[in-house]
């Protein structure tokens, strides 16, 4: 999850070996049970003997003999006494809340075993499982039967998206039909555990506004029952402490359901004859009414058939609760379960010491007229190259941001814009004369982005915003920063204002010297000089993009939002930028992560929409360009051909070639009988661009001595320790005396300190500007200052990151070691089948060089096997997004799935479920600053602290960013996510969660400290601390922070302990961690790849003596001569 605009949440989960009665069984052991029609075959199985277990769903059978319930994906059921549990479907699909029928025969429940969720219906007596509905697009929750046994009633709701809505079917099968309309704004409300009265009149359900809310106010749910034969819903609850999981008595004269008192859940049961409404038991089962709910709000329950009692499950166990309130009696259990397995996907990853190393971004890549030449930026640098086998050159030697170069048309000449410190500048450069200099092209500072020359190439156009603006953003946006079109002579001089920008961006030209193109979320328009007689030409629609849904970021540019249109109420997704041939005969467009060309028609009047979800049955002609994805695209002069990056790879494809190739696929005659001349399909010319940028690698060696060093071997702890780095690597450890020094080594003085390795970040969102960058992120430097050396930002949701990591590595910005996922993999990719994940990450392994993704619930079952079988065959280690959802998380931990951002919602989980996590390898980081299924846990620094006043704070954080994490914490910012507000202390779930995470550490699982970039630097603290509330050992959290978030991310052996070989990370603490893990602020120095920082400025000490760098926009007091005095 990200808290800005768009709101994305992310958790990586870790796993390994339960000891005693919980033990793993690999391939070599019994195999797990048959393959389904799921793809990924089980090589794995965990077996585990348990009388305990989570979020168990439990059903009576009519007879009163038999209960069925849910475990770890599987059902189970044993006679009503208890005992030994029998498994009713095991295997790879994940079974859940199961329900008998009202004759005892079958068992209705929720299965993924097709690949997606749907209705499926055991027979009792012989096993038979039989699929009720059908699609794999949809999600289901708590199915239930009318008395009649001939229907069943369950909470449906597209898998992605949409609330879930009462839906009804037929035992025979069909399509069914939603039970209860919700026109308007009812739409919006969740529908959740129905039951269905004895006379079939009436059903119960539980009712709420939307599918789920961050830092949630009370009340969440309410009862609801509505009357089949007048279809009217009445509201049957008011309760602050809200109300869910209805369950009716036998005889309808009780209703049981879940409520909350003040932090705990119980049950209360209430007497429809009297109207009377009373706990029954407290506390229980604490319930997921602050998240998704996937599995319901509370557990199935149910009463005996007789209706003096209720079963139902809480603390891990079974219960028969007395309707009359006189007590309860424990139902024993034992399962014996093997629970199938995917293969475990993980991988070590080097890290590299060579003195160079290539880039791995070309960024706005552009050819010049005559094809002969391209201009693109690497590392915010301008180069140029002859095309297509020339050596890459530097345009200009200026230590300044330089981005969006663009050719003149006679090819002599380039334009593009920069950025230093707060002033940005639209600049040009002839590059046929071999003393020219870049001149500014207008005396007038601003922020420029965007520059096209006109077709006669007199004047360049461009979009321009106040400088300050964009210096103070401090984030990925920059609000007030594109405000105008301007043009300024090709030679220089004073700019003049076209038109207010108003969301439109990237100004172009065809052939036709009098009019300016613009792209926006309504289309391809253009326009006169003067900004009037605007024309809309085409508009271009298709899947959404990927990981966003702003025109603006997708086209790298900043730009102003513009206003719905009030007239469609659903309109489909635009392209993201639309740019029109040279010739005005096509336009090409870029659709999420694909780039598209299509033909338009000459049309009056409004502009012609083209869809092209399927280009090849588009309205006119059209094609997909790309098969893995393209990213800064633009047309060759000709316009008969399109160029791309992607990474560091240009791609050119020619339309001409790409229609001939495929007219002689199309001739069969020629090749039919001898299939060997059958020509190829076409393939775009790619080429991969190699610029080579020295690495920062400090030299010489140096001893710290005389500290207390926590290396995180095991439990070692050296005393009085000397540690000795050569370069960027640890050469030696031990008692201070017992390694050898090098000749001329420098001897530096930390007696009294504590010494730990760099932390690792495994959840660090940093978000500079794209775009256009700026030299130095401050958020990069404020996690440096607090001793994050390394971080993995899983979804990035642009790539300007791969820049900005190459800028770290080659020692242009100082940070930590910037790791990262890549934009995430999102349900907007459609995955197909198994070759379709290929590619889609190859984009990933090939392009981006990520090591990892995110795959953020990118599909249903299926595809998310898919996603993960092509991640293993390509070594790409993948986390997942936790979504606020158990049962989607346990499934990923089955399918094998390397990481989990965000902790599971629900709470306490017992030795199933954290066994089962540690067994699995799954790396597990619960970010519980922004903490599923309560209030967020930086919400309780906020409200007890004051790091408004911390001095580091304001030292490394702008104001604008400071003030508004600090000042006031309000529910809603107007466009900044939930940041939430006060919750009283016993309202927190984070000390539940956290000692969920530790049953999971303590049972040999992974465990990582990820910030989720909620409060840069300091934030990575209050992870740490927060974790601690759940009962952690303060070394514990330590090697949580350290070389377990290593081994995480693939590292380990590089990474997060003070070993011998090892990179020469490490942070130096004045106080003890060990005895106070408040200790950990407490920072005296940084080292990260062997050069030391002052813990506070970050002037580096060693090998080097530089002063340290400055944030731009720090607090200022006003110091002005007016005023009140």
């Amino acid at each position: 999850m990200r808290v800005p605009a768009f709101v994305r949440i992310c958790v990586f989960t870790a796993l390994a070996l339960l000891p005693l009665s919980l033990a793993a069984q690999d391939s070599s052991g019994t195999r797990p049970a048959r393959r389904t029609g799921l793809p990924l075959e089980a090589t794995r199985s965990w077996s585990l003997s348990t009388t305990e277990a989570s979020w168990m769903s439990v059903d009576v059978s009519p007879d009163g003999q038999t209960i069925v319930f849910d475990m770890l994906g599987d059902l189970y059921s044993m006679p009503i006494a208890g005992g030994a549990a029998r498994a009713l479907t095991s295997g790879m699909p994940f079974d859940a809340q199961p329900r008998f029928s009202p004759d005892g025969r079958h068992i209705v429940y929720v299965s993924d075993e097709d690949g997606g969720d749907n209705l499926w219906l055991l027979e009792v007596a012989s096993g038979k499982k039989t699929q009720l509905t059908r699609g794999k697009t949809n999600r289901y929750v708590s199915p239930t039967w009318t008395p009649d046994g001939q229907y069943l009633v369950a909470a449906r709701a597209p898998f992605r998206g949409g609330t879930t809505k009462l839906w009804i079917y037929h035992r025979d099968g069909g399509n069914g039909t939603q039970l209860i309309a919700t026109p308007g704004t009812a739409s919006t409300q969740a529908h959740a555990g129905p039951v269905v009265s004895r006379d079939g009149r009436y059903v119960w359900f539980a009712e709420r506004n939307g599918a789920w809310h961050y830092n949630a106010n009370f009340p969440q749910y309410q009862l609801v029952r509505y009357d089949r034969e007048t279809g009217r819903s009445v509201t049957q609850t008011f309760a602050y402490g809200s109300a869910a999981r209805p369950t009716l008595s036998p005889d309808n004269r009780y209703v049981v359901y879940g409520s909350r008192f003040e932090a705990q859940t119980g049950l209360r049961i209430r007497d429809l004859s009297t109207g009377d409404d009373r706990w029954l038991a407290f506390p229980t089962q604490r319930d997921d009414m602050e998240s998704r709910a996937a599995l319901d709000a509370l557990p199935g329950m149910a009463f005996t058939p007789d209706g003096r009692h209720l079963l139902a499950s809480y603390g891990g166990k079974l219960w028969r609760i007395a309707v009359d309130g006189s007590g309860q009696a424990e139902i024993p259990f034992r399962v014996e379960a093997t629970v199938a397995a995917g293969p475990r996907v993980q991988f070590e990853y080097a890290v590299s010491d060579s003195s160079t190393f290539v880039a791995r971004q070309l960024r706005d890549p552009v050819l010049s007229p005559d094809g002969r030449r391209l201009a693109f930026t690497v590392l915010d640098r301008l180069y140029v190259m002859d095309w297509p086998a020339g050596t890459p050159r530097r345009v200009t030697n200026a230590d300044v941001v330089e981005a969006q170069p663009a050719w003149s048309p006679d090819g002599r000449q380039l334009a593009y814009v920069t950025w230093e410190g707060s002033v940005g500048r639209l600049m040009r450069i002839a590059l046929d004369q071999r003393t020219a200099s870049p001149a500014a092209l207008t005396p007038e500072p601003a922020f420029y982005q965007q520059p096209a020359w006109s077709p006669d190439g007199r004047r360049i156009v461009a979009i321009r915003g106040p400088a300050r603006a964009f210096a103070d953003a401090t984030a990925q946006g920059a609000p007030g920063a594109a405000t105008e079109f301007v043009w300024v002579p090709a030679t220089g001089g004073a700019a003049t204002v076209i038109a207010e920008t108003q969301g439109r961006t990237r100004p172009h030209f065809t052939q036709d010297n009098d009019r300016i193109l613009l792209s926006s979320g309504q289309g391809l328009s253009s326009i006169r000089w003067d900004g009037t007689d605007e024309r809309r030409i085409v508009r271009v629609t298709g899947p959404v993009a990927p990981g966003s849904s702003i025109e603006c970021i997708e086209s790298h540019v900043y730009c102003e939002a513009e206003s719905d249109d009030p007239r469609e109420d659903n309109p489909p997704p635009p392209a993201a930028l639309t740019v029109m041939a040279p010739r005005g005969d096509q336009a090409l467009a870029a659709v999420g992560n694909h780039l598209y060309v299509v033909t338009v028609p000459k049309v009056s009047g409004e502009a012609v929409t083209i869809s092209v979800a399927n280009a090849d049955n588009a309205a006119f002609p059209s094609r997909k360009l790309t098969d893995i994805g393209g990213q800064f695209p633009s047309w060759v002069a000709s316009g008969r051909a399109v160029l791309w990056g992607i990474g560091n790879a240009v791609v050119q494809f020619d339309l001409d070639s790409a229609r001939t190739r495929e007219l002689a696929l199309r001739d069969t005659a020629s090749w039919r009988n001898d299939t060997t001349l059958k020509p190829k399909p076409y393939t775009p010319d790619e080429r991969r661009v190699t610029v080579r940028i020295a690495r920062d690698v400090p030299q010489g060696a140096i001893v710290l001595r005389g500290g207390r060093a926590v290396t995180m071997r095991g439990t070692e702890i050296i005393e009085n320790a000397d540690i000795v780095i050569v370069n960027n690597r640890i050469r030696s450890i031990g008692a201070r005396g017992s390694v050898e020094v090098p000749a001329g080594a420098t001897i530096r003085d930390i007696s009294g300190r504590t010494v730990v390795p760099g932390f690792v970040d495994t959840h660090a969102h940093m978000w500079p500007s794209w775009g256009i960058h700026k030299a130095q992120p401050w958020m990069y430097l404020a996690n440096l200052a607090y001793g994050v050396t390394t971080t993995r930002d899983p979804q990035t949701a642009t790539t300007d990151v791969l820049t900005y990591g190459d800028m770290v590595e080659s020692g242009l910005s100082m940070g930590p070691r910037v790791y990262s996922t890549g934009p995430g993999v999102f349900w907007e990719e459609n995955v197909r089948n198994l070759e379709d994940a290929r590619r889609v990450l190859r984009r990933y392994s090939s392009y981006y060089d990520t090591k990892t993704i995110k795959m953020y619930v990118a599909g249903n079952r299926e595809q998310r096997q898919w996603i993960i079988q092509a991640a293993r065959e390509q070594e790409i280690m993948p986390t997942t997004e936790g979504s606020l959802d158990i049962r989607l998380n346990l499934s990923m931990a089955q399918d094998g799935y390397s990481g989990q951002e965000h902790n599971i919602p629900v709470t306490p989980l017992y030795r199933d479920v954290t066994g089962f996590f540690a067994w699995t390898g799954i790396a597990y980081t619960p970010t519980l600053v922004v903490n599923y299924g309560g209030p967020w846990g930086e919400n309780w620094f906020y409200t007890r602290e004051k790091p408004y006043e911390d001095p580091k704070v304001r030292r490394w954080m702008p104001y604008q960013e400071l003030a508004a994490n600090t000042r006031r914490r309000v529910a809603r910012r107007p466009t900044d996510g939930t940041p939430g507000g006060w919750f009283s202390d016993d309202e927190y779930a984070f000390p539940k969660h956290a000692a969920d995470a530790y049953e999971i550490f303590k049972a040999g699982g992974r465990v990582g400290i990820g910030s989720h970039g909620q409060f840069q630097g300091l934030g990575y603290h209050w992870e740490m601390w927060l974790l601690k509330e759940g009962g952690w050992s303060n070394h514990d959290v330590l090697r949580a922070a350290t070389i377990v978030g290593a081994d995480a991310i693939g590292l380990g052996r590089q990474l997060g302990s003070l070993e011998p070989g090892k990179l020469a990370d490490l942070v130096i603490l004045d106080r003890d961690p060990i005895a106070d893990l408040r200790n950990t602020n407490s920072i005296s120095g940084v080292m990260k790849n062997g050069r030391l920082y002052d813990g506070m400025t970050l002037a580096e000490q060693w090998p080097r003596q530089r002063p340290g760098p400055t944030v731009d926009g720090l607090r200022t007091v006003p110091d002005v001569r007016a005023g009140m005095r």
